[in-house]
C-alpha cells in the first residue's frame, strides 16, 4: 500500500507527530507540485528548518500567483 513508503521515509522524523502526513494529502488530493510544496514546506517548518522553509514556501506560492493568475508579490 503506498501510502507506508511515506512513513519509512529518510531524511528525519519532522512529519511523525502529524495525524495526516503531507505526502498523503498531496497524493489523495491530486495536488500539483507547487501547491504539494507548499503543503510540505508550511507543515514541516516548526519541526525541520524553520524561517528556511517558510521562505521557500512563499517562493512556490509567489511562482503560483505568477504562473496562474498573472500576479505578483
Amino acid at each position: 500500500y503506498k501510502k507506508n513508503i511515506a512513513y519509512h521515509s529518510s531524511g528525519g522524523n519532522h512529519y511523525n507527530n502529524k495525524k495526516i502526513q503531507p505526502i498523503d494529502y498531496i497524493t489523495e488530493n491530486n495536488l500539483p507540485y507547487c501547491e504539494g510544496n507548499v503543503v510540505k514546506y508550511v507543515t514541516r517548518h516548526k519541526e525541520k528548518n524553520g524561517a528556511e522553509d517558510i521562505k521557500k514556501a512563499i517562493h512556490y506560492l509567489r511562482f503560483i500567483l505568477a504562473n496562474d493568475y498573472g500576479e505578483k508579490l
